[in-house]
């Protein structure tokens, strides 16, 4: 089992497999095709499968495929079914921007997928185009999210970045549309991991603010947590179907629990979201590593896990990545 030098058993991994993404959000760089990184950069889906392969021998159980977005990349549904198909492997997700889910949803359910997560930047059809610079992308990421559901990829969850300033007035829209659908919602407060590096305290929408916004109009009631390194506080509506999440690393970090890597789509493994360090485990592989010796560099990284993020410390540092690049 993979564990790190505080104790924690590291069983889940997020696997970024593209940087690429077919909405041009106007706070993301990914919007801009220049900051691609070059295809031969990217890990091929064999070295992706042999990595995974790896992982799951060291303890890993859970896999989430992200992007940019990730449904973009050819020959994605193959490589979901023979992820899926991994011994120790029992629970794989995937995080994407809903677009593509209509047409894709049924496939990733044949393939093993269990969940998806859909980001979402509003609530309001209007802004939501505006922001992906997309006409029509509101419904048709909604087509999407019905679509998994049918598919039965749920709980599906959506995911909403809430910054002060831009969307924490839409809280009650996506608490309507989580009764509506019977949905997962989780707001997720800003982090410091955006294009611009403009992120600031007083931006932030603390799980105090939005639990205050939403328990008087609709009554929500505490659930517990599937697990003990589960980022999410959950909340279930008193009257009714539908969830809410609250994932809180900046007012109530949660690290002590963590339990994740990650690998980026050009083969860089980070131990933490916030790492200022990346490791190339996919040149390690490809000059010719054995697995044993693939193994042990991953087992050298994780033990030495950083404690924290420490957004809250006076000498935080912001990863030179920003989260499309990172994966999600």
């Amino acid at each position: 089992m993979l564990q790190d030098s505080y104790g924690r058993d590291i069983h889940d991994l997020r696997i970024s497999v593209t940087d690429r993404c077919n909405f041009r959000c106007v706070y993301c760089k990914s919007a801009d095709p220049r900051n691609y990184s070059p295809h031969h950069n990217l890990l091929t889906w064999e070295e992706f499968l042999r990595l995974a392969r790896i992982m799951a021998g060291l303890g890993i159980r859970k896999i989430r495929v992200t992007g940019g977005e990730p449904l973009l990349r050819d020959g994605i549904i193959d490589f979901l079914a023979r992820l899926s198909e991994i011994e120790g492997i029992n629970d794989l997700a995937v995080t994407t921007n809903g677009y593509l889910l209509t047409e894709k949803a049924g496939e990733m359910a044949r393939a093993g997928v269990r969940r998806v997560n859909v980001s979402m930047d509003s609530a309001r059809p209007e802004k939501f185009a505006a922001i992906s610079r997309t006409p029509g992308s509101f419904e048709r990421v909604l087509r999407g999210v019905d679509a998994a559901l049918e598919a039965g990829l749920g709980p599906v969850k959506i995911n909403v970045v809430l910054v002060r300033g831009f969307n924490e007035g839409e809280i009650l829209g996506f608490a309507k549309l989580a009764r509506e659908k019977n949905l997962v919602v989780r707001f997720i407060e800003f982090m410091p991991l955006d294009a611009d590096h403009a992120w600031n305290r007083a931006r932030v929408v603390t799980a105090e603010e939005i639990f205050g916004a939403i328990d008087p109009v609709f009554p929500l009631v505490e659930l517990p947590r599937h697990e003990a390194s589960e980022t999410a506080l959950r909340f279930g509506f008193a009257d009714g179907k539908g969830e809410i999440g609250i994932v809180a690393p900046v007012s109530m970090p949660f690290c002590g629990q963590c339990s994740r890597i990650r690998v980026t789509a050009d083969g860089k493994l980070r131990t933490c979201l916030f790492s200022l360090a990346e490791h190339n485990v996919g040149r390690v592989m490809r000059s010719g590593a054995s697995d044993a010796e693939v193994q042990k560099y991953i087992e050298r990284l994780v033990y030495h896990k950083e404690p924290g993020h420490r957004i809250n410390e006076p000498d935080f540092v912001q990863p030179s990545r920003t989260m499309v690049y990172i994966g999600g």
